[in-house]
């Protein structure tokens, strides 16, 4: 068996692309080594005895799979993390969040007619005071004041 290095490299050099991607057609290898110029070679190219196999990326498959996971909440454990609590959702994000379902929830009852204009105040004032550490401590200390559960 002849070797066609010269061969290879001549089509790698006329189809701009590396040594390793350049094809040789199994049945015409005899002519393939009786060329010897870039002509005899751009010839052979035309004819299809020479080809350039595809370029092979990265498969996104994986990656579009992960991502579908994540979008579902999954892989989202300890383990997964890297930053602090405070580098994920910053402290105003956090608490700007918690204000507002707070008030969204006063604003709910005093609609509903549950608590009165005063308590209302009384209790959106504690909310910007930061008194209530979530929502189910507000509710927890509203029931208490109205000695039971009046919403739902």
């Amino acid at each position: 068996m002849k070797k066609l290095d010269f061969q290879r490299r001549l089509a790698a050099e006329i189809l701009k692309v590396g040594k390793s991607r350049v094809v040789f057609s199994r049945d015409r290898l005899k002519d393939i080594g009786e060329a010897i110029t870039k002509e005899d070679i751009r010839k052979l190219i035309k004819e299809g005895a020479i080809k350039v196999k595809p370029k092979v990326g990265t498969s996104r498959a994986r990656a579009r799979k992960r991502h579908l996971q994540k979008r579902k909440g999954r892989r989202r454990g300890i383990g997964k993390r890297k930053g602090k609590l405070g580098a994920r959702a910053g402290k105003k994000e956090l608490w700007v969040n918690r204000v507002r379902k707070q008030r969204k929830f006063l604003k709910y009852l005093k609609e509903k007619g549950v608590i009165d204009k005063k308590l209302f105040n009384k209790f959106y004032r504690k909310v910007k005071g930061g008194e209530f550490r979530s929502l189910q401590h507000l509710k927890m200390l509203l029931e208490k004041e109205l000695g039971e559960k009046k919403w739902q």
